[in-house]
């Protein structure tokens, strides 16, 4: 397995100025760093890859920038989907160029964006033909396309590891995959070690923290679980601990976490690694 952390954990904005951080995550013992992105994200993608590259670290990006509403690839105006698509392929492009391993989120909508009702099915064909394009593009600059379901309050597309499934089958391509993340799992998923094995051959990786957004540990997340079915599916991919730093004035509050649960990103790093790579021998 390999292990790394969200740069939300230590800033509210990727930047040229924010290179020490790999530094950083190689020091802490991370084997991957992840990147958010998006319209208000302004960065030299060649220097963060040669730093990247210089330490051995892989690089992960995801949208977590400013992301128009209008670019929604679960949206029932076609012109809404193809701005979506043309969105997200401007990112894998970026993603190429930062030599980054994957491009992961709620890429099949947009968090926040909730309509309640089911799919139709020309709306599972129309996403399955555009998660199909990127997965496409995403082949040929090398970076896998990594679907995360998000809890029923973020979205209404992909809640379960389930329907995440669903839609990789639909859109029928060996280059789409998931990440689950245990904090949305607790208000989708009773059971953790079959929503492991439902992703058996197309887990990506795991967004870790508990069910506060807190450090792994002592929280409700049923580690045992989690860790033996990593197991029997013989996991190999990332572990990233994800959570806001709520240290950074109002950041945190601005992304809906309104108690100070991370104070200090390097000590949340430093107990929440410890704690992964404990469970992961036991």
């Amino acid at each position: 397995m390999k292990y790394g952390a969200h740069c939300y954990l230590f800033t509210d904005r990727w930047s040229d100025e924010r290179l020490d951080l790999l530094d950083a995550a190689k020091e802490l013992g991370l084997d991957c760093f992840e990147i958010a992105v998006g319209d208000d994200v302004q960065f030299t993608a060649r220097t963060s890859r040669h730093r990247a590259v210089a330490l051995g670290l892989e690089l992960v990006i995801s949208p977590g920038g400013q992301w128009p509403l209008e670019c929604d690839l679960s949206a029932e105006d076609p012109a809404r989907t193809a701005q979506g698509l043309a969105w997200h392929r401007k990112h894998l492009d970026l993603a190429g160029e930062l030599g980054a391993t994957a491009y992961t989120g709620a890429l099949y909508g947009h968090p926040g964006v909730l309509h309640y009702r089911p799919l139709t099915t020309e709306e599972i064909k129309r996403l399955a033909d555009a998660l199909h394009q990127l997965a496409e593009q995403g082949e040929r600059n090398g970076v896998k396309v990594v679907l995360e379901p998000m809890s029923h309050f973020r979205t209404h597309v992909a809640n379960t590891p389930e329907q995440a499934m669903d839609l990789i089958s639909a859109a029928d391509h060996s280059n789409l995959y998931v990440l689950l993340d245990t904090y949305h799992m607790i208000t989708e998923v009773r059971d953790y070690a079959q929503a492991i094995r439902t992703c058996r051959g197309r887990l990506w990786g795991l967004h870790t923290c508990e069910n506060d957004r807190g450090v792994p540990g002592g929280g409700l997340v049923p580690w045992k679980a989690v860790f033996s079915a990593l197991q029997e599916i013989d996991f190999r991919g990332s572990l990233i601990l994800e959570t806001y730093n709520s240290a950074l004035g109002d950041f945190a509050y601005r992304r809906g976490m309104l108690h100070n649960i991370c104070p200090d990103g390097f000590a949340f790093v430093r107990q929440g690694l410890a704690f992964l790579k404990s469970s992961a021998t036991e």
